[in-house]
């Protein structure tokens, strides 16, 4: 069995973006409430078969950048590479980030990717990763719809090429890592710095490069009206909210689990997992937004599998259910009723470890905590409760 390759995404993200028109660059503003490069990092990030992501910034956009990173889920950001310096064009950019990532561990196959193209799929990231593989240079492109003329200086047309044989290219475009990196070399010792696309420099280096099925969707934002028009794969999507509550008695015991973290408690608690109330009253709530039974139909007590489960496995569980129906989390939140422990001290822990588990950003997850000022069951610290809320959307398709 061959070994797979290392693959690494380099997202070129130095431009100013003039044509946007006045503000911030155009990676960095907000398209469907989500910042254009977040959106692209996110979604190389959640992607199994990339190994590290680097992305070419400018010299005047650490802030930008940083707080995008912020916001990025603990699996994106452990793939993330420091980012390397843009140049004064895009070529330039592309060959400063196969030599950073020539630093760290050359990949064997690299994806180079506009961060203005927000709205690409998985699918089409499995495309590019396949057509590299078996041709070593491989770029998407989608066919032309619009008749084609080649005019000169004055506006004559010259020529009229046959639409059949035309594509509109995009990105990711795929390559051979070594390659790539050779022929951008060859292009600057040559004094060329003019190419605007990485097919086109492999073509000039004598590369055969092959084209791959791109995706209509797959929209370059550049002007104003597109961040006004553009929603992407958003469009057909409904949010759903789902609900959860646990419960657990309090026995014998040294610690307790809550929220993914282990607290040092006087009691601890009766349950066939390791008891986090908190954990397993999200997943019913994401497991209810998905209309798909509870954390009993998955995981019975019965099932000696989950005898002392980490509940974090439920949790994970649940949120691959919400992305394999091609659905995103919105937000997570949870509120704990207990007399002791108290939550405050482990609370920004606990976001950490639901976002972890969950695979989102820590922003997506809110923490709370009550007591029930003495009455009931929690209030004779009998025990310990959540309930918790989930948002999400689905496709219209697969709600």
């Amino acid at each position: 069995m061959s070994q797979r390759p290392r693959i690494a995404a380099l997202i070129v993200a130095a431009g100013r973006g003039s044509r946007a028109g006045a503000g911030d660059p155009k990676q960095y503003r907000l398209v469907g409430g989500e910042s254009v490069l977040g959106r692209v990092l996110a979604l190389f990030g959640a992607h199994e078969t990339i190994d590290r992501i680097l992305t070419v910034t400018h010299a005047d956009d650490s802030d930008f950048y940083a707080r995008i990173v912020a916001g990025l889920a603990p699996a994106a950001r452990a793939k993330l590479v420091a980012p390397a310096q843009g140049g004064a064009t895009r070529q330039i950019s592309v060959a400063n980030g196969l030599a950073r990532l020539a630093e760290v561990g050359a990949p064997d196959i690299v994806l180079v990717h506009d961060a203005a193209r927000p709205f690409l799929t998985p699918a089409l990231i499995d495309r590019a990763i396949a057509a590299a593989r078996e041709t070593g240079a491989a770029i998407p492109g989608v066919a032309v719809v619009d008749t084609i003329k080649r005019v000169d200086e004055s506006g004559r047309v010259v020529e009229t090429p046959p639409r059949a044989s035309l594509r509109a290219v995009q990105t990711p475009q795929a390559f051979a890592f070594a390659a790539l990196r050779d022929a951008h070399e060859a292009a600057r010792a040559a004094g060329r710095d003019d190419f605007t696309d990485d097919g086109a420099l492999m073509e000039w280096a004598h590369h055969p490069v092959h084209v791959f099925d791109g995706e209509p969707g797959n929209l370059k934002l550049t002007r104003p009206e597109d961040f006004a028009a553009g929603t992407g794969t958003e469009s057909g999507m409904i949010t759903r909210m789902g609900t959860g509550f646990d419960v657990h008695a309090f026995t014998q015991g040294d610690h307790v689990w809550l929220g993914g973290v282990r607290i040092a408690h006087e009691r601890g608690v009766l349950a066939h997992s390791d008891g986090d109330v908190a954990l397993h009253a999200l997943t019913d709530a994401l497991l209810g937004a998905l209309a798909e039974g509870d954390i009993g139909t998955h995981f019975p007590p019965s099932d000696p599998r989950w005898k002392s489960a980490s509940s974090d496995r439920f949790l994970a569980f649940a949120a691959e259910r919400v992305r394999a129906r091609g659905g995103v989390i919105d937000l997570l939140d949870v509120t704990i009723l207990a007399e002791a422990p108290k939550v405050g001290a482990h609370r920004e822990a606990m976001r950490e470890a639901i976002a972890r588990a969950a695979d989102v950003p820590v922003s997506r997850v809110s923490i709370k905590a009550t007591t029930t000022e003495k009455l009931g069951f929690t209030g004779r610290q009998e025990g310990l409760a959540a309930q918790a809320a989930a948002t999400i959307r689905l496709p219209e398709d697969a709600a």
